[in-house]
């Protein structure tokens, strides 16, 4: 399930998502560690909508690859 309080994910660059995402993964594990679950649920909600746009990111950018065009093996 996704963030409901994240919006505009469309502006990050793949490298902003990234670096949030490293963010995320930091503040993410030490709420495990302290023991917080709703804190935890919270952090890992907001970490799928990030990963799921850089995910959309590299789909749109490598969906140009398209090599079938390229190759002849008749």
């Amino acid at each position: 399930m996704e963030h409901p309080l994240i919006h505009n994910l469309d502006e990050l660059s793949e490298g902003e998502l990234l670096d949030k995402i490293a963010e995320l993964n930091t503040k993410y594990y030490s709420s495990m560690r302290l023991g917080n679950a709703h804190v935890t649920q919270q952090i890992a909600m907001a970490l799928e909508s990030y990963r799921n746009k850089l995910a959309e990111k590299h789909r749109k950018r490598n969906n140009g690859d398209n090599f079938e065009d390229k190759i002849n093996i008749s």
